[in-house]
């Protein structure tokens, strides 16, 4: 396999190269997508990736998965729980790829503890502009490795990346806690931090209503399993709505995979837009007859067919706490009906470019800020 990858990855530098020396530009497609942009392709001015697909390896021993950059979230989750073990951070889509979390600069709600997705790789591999290929780690091209996290691919077209694992567990154990204010979510989540959770996060369903999640690994669970991956399992962002004032005191467990891609049913809770739009009931029973259309892969398809994400904005907020406090009002504007997420990041977390933290190597206009200030959460609305 890993030879097979060898000769996807010449190929495409030489396709990579053959538009350099003719100074055209191109896209490069993926086969599928989970953005909101509206994407069209000439054949004879775009790479085709959408075979890097393929886990070569998993080694149980070093706690690493070396994959190739179109991997899914749910083939890679797939892949490394044969053996045990889970990357420490997974995107709650199950479609996002591994390039997608590294140049997307994904982060999640175990992202407090292991920072953004690009954070778990000990390195990636790159195809550049002129056609080059070239391996990014920590060490070797710091500037780099640091640089495609929020890149969105203009660095160059990733090919393959190692991926750090940590250890599964079959439950993840979730304490609600309800929340009137923003200011008040804000002060629970750096509480609920503090505690060391595996996992952290909240929905804010309006300005006086919200809930934080904090979420622990365990094999063992004396409360009651619930799941969202089934077609009659209630939506996460409505189980919590509904259950809302009942939660301070109460505990329940999900299979970590159902934790892992819980708002994949209803993409959040955009999908209820659908139903609006087109005029149908929006209850148990509708969401369970169209779950076959309700998961993000179809969504986005649906998306990109029909050109309705271009009616609405879904915007991800990076702010330290007392940036996302004092200026809330300018950041938040006004309120969708649904709801919107709020998750933690890693103190020290590396962003790119300008403002970010500090990239080692890294020279004047690099980017540089003081060791330890936090990047106080990602708040993702959609209105």
């Amino acid at each position: 396999m890993q030879a097979e990858h060898e000769r996807r990855v010449a190929e495409l530098a030489g396709q990579v190269k053959a538009f350099y020396g003719r100074r055209e530009p191109f896209k490069v497609y993926h086969g599928s997508t989970n953005s909101t942009r509206v994407l069209e392709f000439d054949r004879n001015r775009m790479v085709d990736v959408s075979e890097f697909n393929h886990v070569l390896a998993v080694d149980p021993e070093r706690k690493t998965a070396l994959v190739e950059a179109n991997v899914p979230m749910d083939r890679l989750v797939r892949a490394t729980l044969r053996h045990g073990l889970v990357p420490p951070v997974v995107m709650e889509f199950p479609g996002i790829t591994v390039a997608g979390g590294l140049q997307g600069g994904a982060g999640e709600s175990s992202s407090f503890r292991w920072g953004g997705f690009n954070e778990t790789l000990n390195w990636f591999e790159m195809v550049l502009g002129n056609g080059e290929v070239v391996r990014a780690s920590r060490r070797e091209r710091p500037d780099l490795f640091y640089g495609a996290a929020g890149a969105y691919g203009s660095l160059g077209v990733v090919t393959a990346a190692e991926v750090r694992l940590v250890a599964a567990y079959e439950f993840v154990e979730l304490q609600y806690l309800p929340v009137k204010s923003f200011e008040e979510a804000v002060e629970v989540l750096a509480e609920q931090v503090a505690k060391k959770p595996d996992f952290v996060d909240g929905i804010l369903f309006s300005r006086e209503q919200g809930v934080i999640v904090a979420g622990y690994l365990t094999n063992t669970t004396s409360g009651p399993v619930v799941r969202f991956s089934r077609p009659w399992d209630e939506w996460f962002y409505l189980h919590v709505k509904r259950r809302m004032g009942k939660m301070r005191s109460q505990r329940e467990a999900v299979p970590l995979v159902d934790y892992l891609f819980r708002y994949d049913r209803g993409g959040f809770w955009m999908g209820e837009y659908a139903f609006r739009r087109f005029e149908k009931p929006y209850n148990r029973f509708t969401r369970w007859l169209l779950n076959p259309l309700m998961h993000t892969r179809k969504m986005y398809q649906a998306l990109q067919a029909s050109g309705v994400s271009q009616e609405f904005i879904i915007q991800d907020l990076a702010l330290p706490p007392e940036r996302a406090l004092g200026g809330r009002r300018d950041a938040l504007g006004c309120w969708a009906a649904a709801g919107r997420r709020i998750i933690p990041r890693l103190s020290g977390t590396r962003v790119w470019p300008g403002g970010a933290a500090e990239v080692p190597g890294g020279g004047a206009g690099c980017g540089r800020r003081s060791p330890g200030r936090d990047v106080g959460g990602v708040l993702r609305r959609g209105f």
